[in-house]
């Protein structure tokens, strides 16, 4: 398959003129674009332009609304809420985004609920921007049921992704991850059936419950398992209740298919824990950051999740990825 050497500025403007094209008002599509510039800058293509067109297809349909005003409020001074109004998630967090910073720096500790919203995609996206503002940020979703329970074979969770993010005191960031609490992302499994690949054991299981390797037994039928069994199962309710149950969201299980283009909206919800790192320990918190840091960077071959991540100014993309971006931009 031929490729080509794209500008992620350039992915960035393209992506914000599909979305407008189709419906998005401009500082929303701006704001959606700007993730996805990013997420193609990390070599995440999943939550990069792989979703662009069913962001211009649900757009179409009334999926997500791409011109309302998300609305914030402060139930409580720890609290910010956001109501999305089933938008898209990354201008509703912009817009509560500076309220959750100034909580958490008055508290020490706060909550930044984002609800009723599209699905955010990299969720990484939004707690490096509370790292770069020198706050600790926790945060987690849920996603469309595709995880069945340990011992079971029927779906109730999403992929429903944590991440962290946390500064070094120094302007950068210390330590980032973001990851899915099932085995791996589904977008990895509807790839390898598309191409007509197989998978591992041990990214999911059949109709019966039993480990298979093929991605279409996983996808028509069968479910995926959590990462680490027990364990991430036990992450992966977490995310699904403070997600869901916390800002009055979908569970996985209501979810319709994300990328179908027509239908309920997704109604999703995120939240993020921001913690002042100095708030308990004050100056303490560094050094005993920079303490792990040079624990685990003595090891030649170990690092901090994210302490290395560097992002590129120009990706390589199927040509076919890009000339479907160009037609949904009228290009």
């Amino acid at each position: 398959m031929s490729t080509i050497n794209i500008d992620v500025e350039t992915i960035t403007t393209t992506t914000s003129q599909a979305l407008q094209a189709h419906g998005a008002e401009k500082w929303i599509a701006d704001s959606v674009a700007h993730a996805v510039g990013v997420a193609e800058s990390h070599g995440n293509r999943i939550c990069g332009l792989y979703y662009l067109e069913s962001y211009c297809a649900q757009l179409q349909t009334g999926r997500v609304q791409g011109a309302v005003e998300p609305e914030v409020s402060q139930p409580k001074p720890g609290s910010v809420k956001v109501d999305a109004k089933f938008g898209f998630a990354q201008p509703a967090f912009a817009r509560g985004l500076p309220d959750g910073i100034a909580a958490a720096k008055a508290n020490g500790i706060a909550s930044l609920a984002i609800c009723h919203a599209h699905t955010c995609t990299a969720l990484g996206y939004f707690t490096e921007q509370i790292a770069a503002a020198g706050l600790i940020a926790i945060g987690m979703t849920n996603a469309s049921a595709c995880v069945s329970p340990p011992g079971g074979n029927k779906a109730v969770l999403g992929t429903n992704p944590i991440a962290m993010s946390v500064p070094d005191g120094q302007g950068g960031m210390a330590m980032h991850f973001d990851q899915s609490t099932s085995a791996i992302a589904l977008g990895k499994i509807t790839m390898a059936a598309a191409a007509g690949e197989s998978i591992p054991l041990g990214w999911g299981v059949d109709a019966e419950g039993q480990p298979t390797t093929d991605p279409n037994a996983v996808l028509q039928g069968g479910s995926m398992v959590s990462a680490g069994g027990y364990k991430g199962y036990g992450f992966g309710l977490m995310a699904e209740i403070l997600a869901a149950a916390f800002t009055n969201g979908h569970t996985s299980r209501q979810l319709e298919p994300l990328k179908k283009p027509e239908g309920n909206p997704h109604n999703l919800g995120q939240t993020y824990i921001i913690i002042d790192p100095e708030n308990v320990s004050g100056q303490g918190f560094w050094q005993r950051l920079d303490a792990i840091k040079d624990v685990i960077n003595a090891q030649p071959n170990a690092r901090l999740p994210g302490s290395q991540r560097t992002p590129k100014s120009t990706v390589e993309l199927e040509s076919n990825v890009w000339q479907q971006a160009l037609d949904l931009a009228g290009a």
